[in-house]
């Protein structure tokens, strides 16, 4: 197995610590959640960039790459909604973007074709990833509220909570817009592997 697929695996394996950090309350867990998501991030930046540098590009890499980014923006958001920072509605439009352009790379898959994800596959990443990052640090402040590192006074710590996660859901929606628009381009753009079955 060479290095980018090996990377792209360390960000598989690194999702559940990812989520225990985000779920399990203890000092500072949003930043250690926003440090294990942030090392997840750097590899997905990495093993696209080593593959086709030393051109180790292959066709587990193109299937494992987009998996490995649904499997920690997707226990992201469900944890999200778990900790009342995301709705319900955005993790269902993911999912349905998700689920619709993997039906159709496994259609390609019959006919011995690989289709790789677009540039909009890659600004939709990117998007989600800046909108998790966000609310990780603006949730961090406020647990630096909550426990006087920052003071604010009690009554305002609710309010900086209020705007927070409205903040946090409108990045999160405009991510999710971006999704819903990747999604639509990737299945006009390959169109033909649904026409043809």
């Amino acid at each position: 197995m060479n290095l980018p697929n090996k990377l792209t695996l360390s960000r598989i394996i690194l999702t559940p610590f990812f989520v225990a950090a985000m779920l399990i309350e203890f000092p500072f867990h949003y930043l250690i959640a926003l440090a294990i998501f942030g090392i997840a991030s750097i590899t997905d930046m990495l093993d696209g960039k080593i593959a086709r540098k030393q051109n180790l590009v292959t066709n587990f890499g193109k299937f494992s790459d987009p998996l490995a980014d649904k499997i920690l923006v997707l226990s992201t958001l469900v944890c999200f909604v778990q900790l009342g920072l995301c709705s319900s509605i955005i993790v269902i439009i993911v999912l349905f973007r998700e689920f619709a352009v993997s039906s159709i790379r496994l259609l390609a898959a019959t006919d011995g074709k690989v289709v790789a994800a677009n540039i909009w596959g890659k600004v939709k990443t990117v998007t989600q990833i800046i909108a998790i990052i966000l609310i990780f640090l603006l949730q961090f402040i406020i647990e630096l509220m909550n426990m006087n590192f920052i003071s604010v006074g009690n009554s305002n710590v609710e309010m900086f909570a209020f705007v927070f996660n409205i903040i946090g859901n409108v990045a999160l929606w405009i991510s999710t817009i971006i999704c819903l628009i990747s999604g639509v381009i990737y299945i006009w753009d390959n169109r033909k592997f649904i026409s043809e079955k």
